[in-house]
């Protein structure tokens, strides 16, 4: 009974901890636009829209165990059609969204068709290959892309009744999209579909043995994937205003899937570090070295992945397993510290006789060792 009520306690304690957590995370995260500048602001509406487009690469690279270099071409699938929607069409911001989804899902479909029959560099080849093509067929179509100039839209006006500035409600709407595709994402890992990725991820042979189907699930990764990144590349023509083909170079894709490797591979709360170091180390590495930020750029990485292997994310847990291993260590040394030692009193003589050992010096004066006869002596008579 008492071990029941312990662990009722510690769920208890961690039910009380979680939630005391999300609501100082909440508490922050709502009055943040009211105490930043609009440019601060605009910085967090960025971080929050990479993170849904991290939260996409997770599922593929992170927990479907594939590579892929492409994930911006993705982005620029979801930004131009949100931005088409509305130049060419007049629709609505929020119509764009569902369509960018879905279009974007339709797509992963399709391109998750040589998942099924490439690993590794191989599928990073092609994937790069899509990132490195889209960008000239974006210039191509100038008709329905406006080619190299781009298209202009205009911005999501906040309603006259919220009273907040345009800044502030881009800002919210981004957060309620993004904590709604965090959550999708997390109940996905947390399903059916979720443990058969893991499955595939750690053991292709035995997730297949186990009835698990890997063209499917493959597949899948990859529409789920493009589908969060679509949704990123809708908000961010929502808070940019602008697309054009140079926006979304291969260069996009490499520093989204540096940013979830730093952020942490596999992790819930990797894509936030990793939208949040997409977002600004870029800026801190232009006002570090205007010459080359770049190179700062690339520096930074470096330190990163020396200082936590795991990602940003399993920084606190790495911190605490080194401290944990050393605080036995300290234990057991103090403990050696105050073991008493024996020590030979400064005054003690030295023993004689017998008691001195075998190195002890004879004394002739001694009976003992004058009646002490040699080694190999013959033996005495009455007469001697």
């Amino acid at each position: 009974m008492s071990t029941l009520t312990a662990a009722l306690g510690t769920d208890r304690a961690r039910w009380l901890r979680a939630t005391l957590t999300v609501l100082a995370a909440a508490a922050v995260t709502v009055g943040a636009p009211f105490y930043f500048t609009p440019f601060q602001v605009f910085q967090l509406t960025m971080v929050l829209l990479y993170a849904v487009a991290l939260a996409g690469l997770n599922l593929l690279v992170g927990f479907g165990g594939q590579i892929s270099l492409g994930h911006g071409a993705f982005f620029a699938a979801g930004a131009y059609t949100a931005a088409v929607m509305l130049d060419r069409y007049d629709t609505g911001h929020l119509a764009t969204l569902p369509v960018a989804a879905a279009g974007c899902f339709l797509l992963g479909l399709g391109f998750g068709v040589p998942a099924l029959r490439l690993r590794g560099l191989y599928l990073a080849l092609v994937t790069l290959s899509f990132a490195v093509f889209l960008p000239p067929l974006l210039k191509r179509l100038e008709p329905v892309t406006g080619g190299s100039m781009g298209l202009t839209v205009d911005k999501l006006r906040p309603p006259a009744w919220s009273g907040l500035a345009e800044d502030q409600w881009m800002y919210f709407v981004v957060l309620a999209v993004t904590a709604v595709a965090l959550l999708l994402a997390r109940n996905l890992l947390r399903s059916r579909v979720g443990r058969a990725l893991l499955a595939v991820r750690d053991n292709e042979s035995a997730a297949e043995v186990m009835g698990v189907r890997l063209s499917l699930h493959k597949t899948l990764a990859f529409a789920w994937s493009a589908m969060f990144a679509g949704v990123a590349g809708c908000l961010y023509t929502w808070v940019i205003g602008f697309v054009s083909p140079d926006s979304f170079s291969f260069v996009l894709s490499i520093t989204l899937l540096a940013g979830l490797v730093v952020g942490g591979l596999g992790s819930l709360y990797g894509p936030l570090l990793g939208a949040a170091f997409v977002m600004y180390v870029p800026s801190v590495s232009q006002d570090l070295s205007e010459a080359a930020p770049g190179v700062v750029f690339g520096l930074l990485i470096i330190t990163v992945m020396f200082v936590a292997p795991t990602g940003l994310a399993g920084l606190p847990g790495r911190v605490l397993g080194a401290v944990a291993s050393r605080l036995p260590r300290a234990t057991a040394a103090s403990a050696v510290d105050r073991t008493p030692e024996v020590t030979s009193a400064p005054d003690a003589e030295p023993k004689s006789g017998a008691e001195s050992g075998p190195c002890a010096t004879l004394d002739p004066a001694d009976p003992a060792v004058v009646d002490t006869e040699p080694v190999g002596a013959p033996p005495r008579t009455e007469k001697d």
